[in-house]
């Protein structure tokens, strides 16, 4: 049996909740390893919906350990209101079945404060964050001066971090001339907090270590989507961490060698949130039917997605950068009813033929999408089980992609239900 790493292969938004929970009925541990809560993950389960930010999605599933790594930004308070949440809708919680990485840099209030200041400062240039302060805590990460879960059980210790922190950001506040945070504030806060998230803390390479040898699978679930990473992605309009598969060792402790299989959570089409580069992009009616039937509204911040064909060129990339070995395929049934389909096979720049999308920012704005146009079908594959319940031209549709990206299909999912899936392959069987 191989342990799972679920990455999204676009710019995020691919249904990576719903799969995320189908998987983990097959495994016995589920671990968030980048992001924070920005992320949107929407599970629709007999007819309940839940939507999570932070906790990995296999935490609505009893008898699964639950494990938040090192490699994510915790907000305390985003925390313990998603858990209440989840405990009104019937979900048992507690450090039993959520496990936090004791080392995992922790999300404040100036971090928001801070996020949201130079987004309004950048006006037209802005990057287009959530404003949740996902960004600025990592950057505390990696300057070290990040005050980090384990450090507050040490009221001590915690309070002199704070001063450290504070001499920085209080620069950039009255750089920006907004007021300048109160550090007995923030301590007393860090104070009330403490003993209501310090319980679920935990060396958690060591605990995912023994699962490792116990022989228990492990399933890795990612934020965001690939185009988002913070090296691979269409910088600067990405994320602050890696969104991609090998960023599961290092943001949960565990070696490259346990990370079996590498699906990645394709949508059929495109969408984006947020500003940057989007080749395939559709501003006319086609790409508002697409948003209004695929309900493209962001989980966290409600905002319109936006919307266009499925870029094979970028998905493709994904794949060779993520060593992604079969695809999970969702919202097909958002296709419907269109009589023709367009599928991005490749990229112009100034008249020349390429086959990815370059690193460069003016390169980027530069690209043409090549498209082929392909037949689309009038029947419904909203809820198929079946390879044979849906439409032939479904089917050349799914078989076109896989030849474009160079990866199988080995999950479709055809409705926001979890049963509404179809197994070619389980990622779990090496």
């Amino acid at each position: 049996m191989a342990n799972v790493v679920v990455i999204g292969s676009q710019w995020g938004d691919e249904g990576k909740g719903k799969i995320v929970d189908w998987l983990s009925e097959r495994a016995e541990v589920v671990v968030r390893f980048q992001g924070g809560h920005n992320a949107g993950h929407t599970l629709v389960i007999d007819g309940i919906t839940y939507k999570l930010s932070l906790l990995p999605s296999g935490v609505v599933r009893r008898g699964k350990l639950a494990v938040i790594g090192n490699g994510v930004v915790l907000d305390p308070w985003a925390l313990l209101a998603e858990i209440e949440t989840l405990k009104d809708q019937g979900v048992d919680i507690g450090p039993e079945n959520v496990r936090i990485a004791e080392n995992v840099p922790l999300i404040l209030p100036l971090h928001q404060n801070l996020d949201k200041a130079r987004e309004k400062a950048l006006g037209k240039a802005r990057i287009g964050t959530t404003g949740r302060g996902i960004g600025p805590a990592y950057e505390d990460k990696v300057a070290r001066r990040a005050i980090r879960l384990g450090d507050l059980a040490d009221e001590h210790l915690y309070a002199e971090k704070v001063n450290t922190l504070l001499f920085h950001h209080n620069a950039l506040l009255r750089g920006l001339g907004m007021p300048e945070v109160d550090g007995d504030e923030l301590v007393a806060k860090l104070k009330e907090v403490a003993p209501k998230v310090l319980p679920f803390a935990d060396t958690v390479w060591k605990t995912l270590d023994g699962v490792r040898r116990s022989g228990k699978r492990i399933l890795f679930e990612g934020a965001q989507g690939m185009m988002l990473d913070i090296d691979h992605g269409t910088y600067p309009f990405v994320t602050s961490s890696n969104t991609v598969a090998g960023a599961a060792a290092a943001g949960s402790g565990l070696g490259p060698g346990v990370m079996g299989y590498v699906l990645g959570i394709t949508k059929a089409y495109t969408t984006r949130v947020g500003s940057g580069p989007f080749p395939t992009e559709l501003d006319d009616d086609i790409g508002k039917r697409l948003g209004e039937r695929g309900h493209e509204f962001g989980t966290v911040t409600g905002r319109a997605r936006r919307c266009g064909w499925f870029d094979a060129v970028l998905v493709r990339q994904a794949v060779k950068v993520n060593g992604i070995r079969g695809i999970a395929l969702t919202k097909l049934d958002v296709l419907d009813g269109m009589e023709t389909l367009k599928v991005c096979t490749g990229y112009e720049i100034d008249g020349e033929s390429t086959d990815h999308l370059p690193a460069s920012t003016t390169q980027q704005a530069r690209v043409k999408p090549v498209y082929q146009e392909m037949e689309g079908w009038s029947e419904s594959t909203r809820g198929a089980r079946s390879w044979a319940d849906l439409p032939a031209t479904a089917v050349k549709y799914i078989r076109r992609i896989e030849e474009l990206i160079q990866a199988p299909v080995h999950l479709l999912s055809t409705s926001p239900e979890r049963e509404d899936t179809i197994m070619v392959r389980d990622p779990f069987v090496d």
